[in-house]
């Protein structure tokens, strides 16, 4: 096991510094300029060669992510362009709001879709209904499906607020009502991505030649399901969790924005607006590292449902 976490960290160095560079490279073909988004519309060229210098973004491409990179790999992200604050503290404070939701949404998209999928595996009704709400979910565009539910449950029938967010620390309820409608926009299209993998793997392992066999010792079906079955099917299951986890992570950038949550996703808008590149680049980077543990952590899920995966 030890060896699967060397590998897969050593694996992710290379993923952290490509996904820097594409989006050190890609920056400069967007619209806008941070030093008029810094100095204002009415500065002059004087004013705004003299901020770019002061900047940094009259250094050549290379040089700007060379002088990046050998802050980055000592712990300093650099400074925001617009804000002048640093980069890490910007970001952890906007650390909490976009785990709060992600792992919120992973979390009931989880526990429904397996729940729904174990049922729907005894194939019948339920079954063709788990395949039919897969394909109108992934239809469905999750900033629409926002607004509806903001329309439905914040405006119309005010059961829960329309937008913002309330920190754990400060106020617990608030923090859990303020969530409530940006996990269920951003979990239904994940949760029946998960239902219709759980059902299709529960059909196959309970088509198995063990699950007769147990089911001849008079083994109980409850026990044959989620300690025998469930067990053998986890693995394409993690797979599909995995993915929604990291799938949340882009949904976030509009989902933030709909419900006005200060997180990365929504900064990540207003950074990538104002061409602040080093909050992108921090973005980027705290992005890519949430992958590179959600991917560790679903290795280590693989290599103790799977013992085969430990050795290979």
């Amino acid at each position: 096991m030890l060896r699967l976490i060397l590998r897969r960290l050593a694996l992710s160095i290379p993923l952290a510094l490509i996904a820097s560079m594409i989006s050190f490279v890609l920056v400069p073909f967007l619209p806008g300029d941070a030093a008029r988004a810094l100095l204002g519309p009415n500065a002059t060229a004087a004013q705004l060669a003299a901020a770019r210098e002061e900047l940094g973004l009259n250094l050549p491409l290379w040089q700007q992510y060379w002088n990046w990179l050998t802050g980055a790999l000592q712990g300093d992200l650099g400074t925001s362009l617009i804000s002048r604050q640093p980069v890490t503290e910007l970001l952890n404070a906007r650390l909490e709001p976009s785990l709060s939701l992600i792992i919120g949404a992973t979390l009931v998209a989880s526990v429904i879709g397996i729940a729904m999928g174990i049922r729907a595996a005894r194939r019948g009704v339920l079954g063709r209904v788990v395949d039919s709400s897969s394909i109108l979910a992934l239809a469905i565009p999750d900033f629409w499906l926002g607004l509806v539910l903001v329309v439905i449950f914040a405006v119309q029938l005010q059961l829960l607020p329309p937008t913002g967010y309330v920190s754990v620390t400060d106020d617990p309820g608030m923090w859990a009502m303020s969530l409530v409608l940006p996990i269920i926009t951003l979990s239904l299209p994940a949760l029946s991505r998960i239902a219709k993998q759980t059902r299709d793997s529960m059909a196959t392992a309970l088509d198995g030649t063990y699950v007769r066999t147990l089911r001849a010792a008079a083994v109980r079906e409850n026990s044959i399901i989620y300690r025998h079955a469930l067990r053998n099917a986890a693995v394409p299951i993690l797979t599909v969790i995995g993915l929604v986890f990291v799938g949340a992570l882009g949904g976030t950038v509009a989902i933030e924005s709909i419900f006005a949550i200060p997180g990365l996703g929504s900064t990540a808008v207003q950074a990538t607006a104002s061409r602040d590149l080093p909050l992108i680049q921090g973005v980027v980077v705290y992005f890519t590292l949430i992958t590179i543990v959600v991917n560790l952590v679903v290795d280590l899920a693989y290599g103790y449902f799977n013992p085969r995966v430990r050795v290979k």
